[in-house]
């Protein structure tokens, strides 16, 4: 997984354990993804595929029963696993790679006056005095939107609807400046005209401030409306790794093929919507092949003996498939892949047509 320019934080064959009832699952697999300054990286898997898991990793809030026993993950020329104290992780964390997470209220106290909150991450990380934190803090509620900001300022976060929420999880975010912002379902608890706003916002605050931004979900139509690049992620592997437009229109990994599958808008009138067949593996048995290869029609018989390697598609664009292998035999994709790439070629050949 190459590219031209250096990443600003690039993760390197990272393996996350975590002991579970005496057992020990493998959440992360040797998963590998650089990330370039500027741009949004999207990380999209159904439930339990590592996303979160992996983020955390870069954040340094792994649960006590986690280890990552071999793997890097590189920041500013440091490996961020080599800081083992939350006052070593004080000078990252919230400072340089900030989190939003899914629901609001699990990120505010709701016993604090919300410019309280957002004022005291400027003290804290900017070495500030109240009265200039206070400004600042002011300064970020109008830029996210909060109307009538020094009201406002004094208000508690039952006191403000759920987007009205995620706003200030977003200015605090924000507070420090930080050079990555991640991410974690941002728009999960909000309803569809909430999250097109939400969306917006965090798109808009990163041309403002050029932060880099990494997005997990579920959701495709999220990944197409925000995403430069996508990482898909099934049993705590990266299985495709490409631009938006390879993913969407160039996908080459079955699991990408059954995900677009799944959207709703490719579904047809008085048809039952796609779902993928079966369950995920479970990750406390060591996985033999390639792990979606029980739930893949499209599987070889070298997928359940041998776990594949990653195949160059194009400068930027992998995929963890036999399929793409010379001596595997052609793969027809599925119906709904044909259309998404039909409307990749008549975009390609529209923008071709205005250029003349």
């Amino acid at each position: 997984m190459s590219d031209t320019k250096k990443p600003v934080l690039e993760v390197k064959d990272l393996v996350v354990k975590f002991r579970v009832r005496k057992k020990e699952l493998t959440a992360i697999r040797s998963a590998s993804l650089d990330l370039y300054d500027g741009e949004t990286l999207a990380i999209v898997g159904e439930s339990g595929s590592g996303k979160t898991v992996l983020t955390k990793c870069i954040t340094g809030m792994l649960e006590s029963n986690g280890r990552i026993p071999s793997g890097s993950i590189t920041f500013e020329g440091r490996n961020l696993l080599d800081i083992k104290t939350d006052k070593d992780w004080e000078a990252i964390r919230g400072a340089k790679i900030a989190t939003v997470f899914q629901d609001p209220m699990t990120s505010l106290n709701p016993l604090k006056k919300i410019g309280i909150q957002i004022s005291e991450v400027i003290e804290k990380h900017q070495k500030l005095p109240a009265a200039d934190a206070r400004g600042i803090a002011l300064a970020l509620m109008e830029k996210v939107g909060i109307k009538d900001a020094p009201k406002r300022f004094n208000d508690y976060p039952f006191q403000y609807s759920g987007g009205m929420r995620q706003r200030i999880v977003i200015a605090i975010a924000l507070a420090c400046k930080p050079r990555i912002l991640i991410c974690d379902e941002p728009t999960t608890a909000l309803d569809v005209t909430i999250q097109a706003q939400i969306l917006n916002l965090i798109r808009a605050l990163q041309r403002d401030f050029g932060f880099t931004t990494i997005y997990i979900t579920h959701d495709l139509g999220v990944v197409a409306n925000v995403a430069d690049r996508v990482a898909v992620m099934y049993a705590g592997q990266i299985v495709e790794y490409g631009t938006v437009r390879e993913i969407f229109y160039d996908s080459r990994h079955p699991y990408t093929w059954a995900l677009i599958s799944s959207l709703p808008t490719l579904a047809k009138k008085d048809e039952a919507l796609f779902a993928i067949p079966g369950t995920p593996p479970t990750l406390f048995n060591e996985i033999v092949g390639d792990a979606f290869a029980p739930r893949n029609r499209y599987a070889l018989n070298i997928d359940f003996e041998e776990e594949p390697p990653f195949f160059q598609v194009s400068p930027t664009h992998f995929a963890k498939t036999w399929l793409l292998d010379p001596k595997a035999p052609p793969a027809d994709p599925p119906e709904a892949v044909k259309l998404m790439r039909r409307k990749g070629k008549v975009q390609v050949e529209d923008r071709a047509e205005a250029s003349k």
